[in-house]
């Protein structure tokens, strides 16, 4: 590995591009900045830190034909604080890896491809990845690019877990449950070792709260369930999804005039989950300090079945060690945990108040039988890490 080499990562959304910067050159991917362009803003403008320093910068076209632009002056603007010809590495974040890909892998003409006919399995969020990596192929074709998959994690999961009860030849097809989150859920597993052996080599669920969320049974670490099947649809309700759906409802919007498949989607993925409940907003900081019953009944709904969703997982892991709270609300919302937990006390788990409130690293009381942690995640580490795998192998 040259003694200047720097890593980017992108890890791309429907509406933001999240960007991590990582000094490669000793072998090992430490993070030195990073960046995020939010599309829903008027003006586009990259904002990113490098150190101490944090830097805001216009960006020039758009997020529809014009990307390629934005994604021309993200480059100017970051490799202005790097040394020249430093950026010898790119990774993204794919949401979906389908049957093909059970671990990281490095994009080519053919492996493009691939990702891009499994654009009907992730049609709201697979594009997004694609897109910015072909701008990154015509920008920068001497750089190394890799994917990181979501749904390898997951593939560990056994043969029951995954399945739906549907023909056998539609789950031979690939119509199965897949889970995603799985980069976080591969920091958490990672992290348990360093900040808790106790209960890493346990059954444990972790709980990816934020504006998509999803919870993962980890055996040993290992994948074994996750709360999200098919789609990002499935599980827990969102902030604008539903979760878990009886698809009679579906059946009944479509003969109710929801017939086609893209309003439907819109549906599904931007009006449902804590925004639909509330009528308010799908962000739980809102939604704990309005006073309105409605507000309260999406709250009371979340974190409801969050605790049904931890008890069916139980089921799965034969019993429970530990819950690990990450990501947005899960790092910072002490009251959704407390709430939470509440619908676990005959389970055994008990919160120590004032921890919760700090959001400690350790959140259990000292007579839970089940341990509770929250623990940040992390999955710009988790691309980074994989991908310099990659490289060296290469």
């Amino acid at each position: 590995m040259d003694a200047d080499t720097v890593c980017l990562t992108f890890n791309a959304g429907s509406s933001t591009l999240k960007i991590g910067i990582f000094d490669a050159g000793t072998g090992a991917a430490r993070p030195i900045g990073k960046g995020k362009i939010d599309f829903d803003d008027g003006k586009l403008v990259l904002r990113y830190s490098l150190g101490d320093d944090r830097f805001e910068r216009p960006l020039p076209g758009g997020n529809g034909e014009r990307f390629a632009e934005v994604i021309e002056g993200t480059l100017h603007h970051l490799l202005a604080h790097l040394p020249p010809g430093s950026l010898r590495l790119a990774s993204h974040r794919v949401v979906h890896g389908g049957l093909r890909f059970h671990e990281a892998a490095a994009l080519d003409a053919r492996t493009i491809g691939e990702i891009d006919a499994m654009v009907p399995l992730a049609p709201l969020h697979q594009p997004q990845a694609l897109r910015v990596i072909r701008a990154l192929k015509e920008l920068r074709p001497q750089i190394v690019q890799t994917a990181s998959f979501d749904t390898a994690f997951h593939t560990t999961q056994d043969d029951l877990v995954r399945r739906l009860a549907i023909p056998r030849s539609l789950h031979d097809e690939g119509v199965r449950r897949y889970g995603f989150h799985g980069l976080s859920y591969k920091f958490i597993a990672s992290a348990l070792k360093r900040q808790a052996p106790e209960v890493a080599g346990g059954r444990v669920v972790a709980a990816h709260l934020g504006s998509g969320a999803s919870l993962c049974a980890l055996e040993g670490g290992i994948s074994r369930d996750c709360s999200m099947g098919f789609s990002a649809l499935d599980g827990i309700p969102m902030a604008t999804r539903p979760g878990w759906l009886d698809p009679g409802a579906l059946l009944y919007l479509m003969r109710k005039g929801k017939r086609d498949p893209g309003e439907l989607e819109d549906f599904l993925y931007h009006a449902c989950g804590l925004l639909g409940v509330s009528g308010i907003s799908g962000d739980t900081r809102v939604l704990l300090k309005d006073k309105r019953p409605e507000a309260a009944q999406a709250i009371d709904l979340y974190c409801f079945r969050i605790a049904g969703e931890i008890g069916r997982m139980a089921v799965t892991l034969g019993g429970l060690d530990a819950v690990v709270f990450t990501a947005g609300v899960g790092e910072n919302q002490p009251e959704i945990r407390r709430r939470v937990a509440a619908h676990l006390r005959w389970m055994g788990l008990h919160l120590n108040d004032s921890r919760n409130e700090a959001n400690a690293a350790v959140i259990s009381a000292g007579d839970s039988r089940i341990a509770a942690l929250v623990i940040p995640t992390d999955e710009e580490q988790v691309i980074a890490d994989e991908a310099l795998a990659i490289l060296g192998a290469g």
